[in-house]
């Protein structure tokens, strides 16, 4: 008998058959690679117990003078701070009315309310606040209309409906932050209209949470109901909600990809927090700043604050999609460009718009949907300088983009790239399994994260069957190699304030991940189903079969909380590449001591007969962590009976 090591090539691949990847990996899930062997990943845990509205697409950490640590979030409905658990509304304001400029309508036995505001400019999901409200006489009450409100239907320019509702009070939360409202039916008294004195607080636009595919005729709410009547729907937006955000100081700078410019001043809020403003709102803010843009960024080598794909000084309003202004150095109200300041503009004359930019520690990499370019500091007079680095690449998504020192990685259309002084295509082992399996129409969605403690670069992007986020394919930079699985992240923030990663799930809440061993999202945490498949190995020459008889198992369960961690080893044998796998065997191998060295199953009886066999090794139990080293298997050869 003969004891063969089964060593095999760190990364899967799936650009060749099995066969043909003798020796390496096929197929796994929730593993990643660590000197070259496989390993679980780790586990994930809430990062409270309170959760926010909407798809989170924006993670941004910062700490105050007073070191209070803050998180912003930004979602496709709200622009939230959390401060020790929870969230902070600090959506802006669109719009705040005369008093009596809003009047409302009730229905007998219905808890639609009907709100008249002339011109109102809000769209369903649009959110609304309403103060100075009169009881209108019945069950609907001045506490129950005095609250904030999501418009349920828009009806016309000058009317939309809500839901009325009860006031939550501590009682109606649940210890998960969850909360579900208790609708108010009018009655037969209720026949005011809120009195002279209602206020309505419109938030700014809400926007998309799935991307709209097209926006010429027959998109959007084109062509819905008859000629001449009013549509059921107002479309505020046509892409999908992105936000971007920087720091300036202790105060935070933000901006709604295709839509405002704004700041929060950490100074004026403390409980309960202020709402950010507009930039150009601001007092001292001159007539040339800025009022949208697709994205806005803090230099930190010279503090000026950069708007890309904003609006011109001559043209404020009016947006220019290739077009980059800075500010005055140290102060983001100044924007008029003189000699005895440093503000200015740069315009990219290639492509048809700016898609992202990403900061590096020598310059700010500048994408556009055809080229990409190279942004630096040069000082007085010219200030910022730019370059084009590369034509004719592409880029997935404005957040498909993610930088680790100097280098700069990202996903484009079929391909993935590397900067690092030049643009080169990252050879990928997984690029057809990726991109035979994405939805295309939902590429906007495609977000990028570090996971810098492993060397790692994420992606998370839908699949084809899917609209949302459910699927993630990782880049080792260190180890060079991928592998893949299956985890809904909409955004990610690697360690830095935190000890942990911080990534945000599609189920209104934040996770720490590589926190633990299991599943955090439920109570209990659920197990964590972990694989990985090697491919096929040839055993026997020609039409000669081989036994496999013994499986000496190498494996660690270092980091497990569970009493006796385990995994399964299965051996799977084929007599034909293109045939089914005839004969398999599953062997459950568990640790039986950690004391003076860790012990476990010694080894598996089995007996297997064919010409090629495959390995997996998986787990799918709670507070187990595994990492693979080099098993043996007893092979020797065999008859064909």
């Amino acid at each position: 008998m003969a004891l063969t090591k089964l060593q095999f090539r760190p990364g899967v691949n799936r650009e060749t058959t099995s066969y043909t990847n003798e020796g390496g990996w096929f197929d796994c899930e929730k593993i990643r690679f660590r000197f070259g062997t496989p390993e679980k990943i780790g586990g994930w845990n809430k990062y409270s117990g309170t959760s926010f509205l909407g798809t989170c697409r924006a993670l941004h950490p910062f700490v105050a003078l007073s070191g209070t640590r803050y998180l912003s979030v930004g979602t496709h409905l709200k622009y939230y701070i959390n401060q020790g658990g929870g969230y902070n509304d600090i959506t802006p304001l669109r719009e705040t009315t005369a008093a009596g400029a809003v009047t409302f309508g009730a229905t007998n036995g219905s808890s639609t309310l009907t709100v008249t505001d002339t011109n109102h400019g809000a769209a369903e999901n649009n959110f609304v606040t309403f103060s100075g409200a009169a009881t209108l006489g019945g069950t609907i009450t001045a506490n129950v209309l005095n609250q904030e409100y999501q418009i349920t239907r828009w009806v016309g320019a000058n009317s939309y409906e809500i839901e009325a509702r009860e006031v939550a009070t501590l009682g109606d939360i649940t210890i998960d932050g969850a909360y579900t409202p208790t609708l108010v039916a009018a009655n037969s008294s209720d026949t005011g209209a809120g009195g002279s004195s209602v206020v309505g607080k419109y938030q700014v636009q809400t926007g998309l949470d799935t991307t709209v595919p097209g926006t010429g005729w027959g998109a959007g709410t084109w062509s819905r109901g008859t000629w001449g009547s009013a549509s059921s729907l107002a479309a505020s937006n046509v892409t999908l909600r992105i936000w971007s955000h920087d720091n300036f100081g202790e105060d935070l700078i933000f901006n709604v990809r295709n839509g405002g410019i704004y700041y929060w001043d950490k100074s004026t809020s403390s409980d309960p927090f202020t709402r950010a403003v507009a930039l150009n709102a601001l007092t001292g803010a001159d007539a040339a700043t800025p009022t949208l843009a697709k994205q806005v960024m803090i230099s930190d080598r010279d503090r000026h604050v950069i708007a890309f794909g904003c609006d011109p000084e001559d043209a404020i309003g009016t947006q220019d999609p290739l077009l980059i202004r800075f500010s005055d150095q140290e102060d983001p109200l100044v924007w008029s460009a003189k000699a005895t300041n440093t503000a200015g503009d740069l315009r990219i004359g290639t492509g048809s718009e700016i898609i992202t930019a990403v900061e590096t520690r020598q310059q700010i990499l500048v994408f556009t949907d055809r080229s990409l370019h190279a942004m630096q500091y040069l000082g007085p007079p010219f200030t910022f300088g730019v370059q084009m680095v590369s034509e004719n690449i592409t880029i997935a998504s404005p957040l498909a983009a993610i930088a680790v020192d100097d280098m700069v990685f990202w996903m484009g259309d079929q391909e993935f790239y590397l900067y690092t002084g030049q643009v080169q295509k990252l050879p990928c082992s997984v690029r057809s399994y990726v991109f035979n399996d994405f939805n295309k129409s939902q590429a906007e969605k495609i977000t990028a994260g570090i996971n810098s403690a492993f060397s790692e670069v994420w992606w998370f992007y839908p699949s084809a069957d899917s609209e949302s986020i459910d699927r993630y394919v990782i880049y080792n930079y260190q180890e060079k190699v991928w592998y893949y699985g299956a985890l809904p992240r909409s955004a990610w923030l690697d360690r830095g304030i935190d000890q942990y990663p911080i990534a945000a799930g599609l189920d209104g809440y934040l996770y720490y991940q590589e926190f633990g061993t299991d599943d955090g999202s439920t109570s209990p945490p659920a197990a964590i189903t972990s694989y990985i498949q090697s491919s096929q190995m040839s055993i026997g020459a020609g039409e000669n079969f081989v036994l496999l008889s013994r499986l000496i198992p190498d494996v660690t369960f270092d980091g497990s909380t569970a009493d006796s961690p385990n995994v399964d080893f299965t051996l799977e044998t084929r007599r034909f590449p293109g045939g089914a796998y005839d004969q398999t065997t599953a062997s459950n191998v568990a640790r039986t001591a950690t004391v003076p060295v860790e012990q476990f199953t010694e080894q598996v009886r089995l007996r297997l007969r064919g010409r090629s066999f495959a390995l997996k090794v998986a787990s799918d139990e709670t507070g187990v962590e595994w990492r693979l080293g080099t098993p043996r298997v007893d092979i020797r050869p065999d008859g064909r009976r």
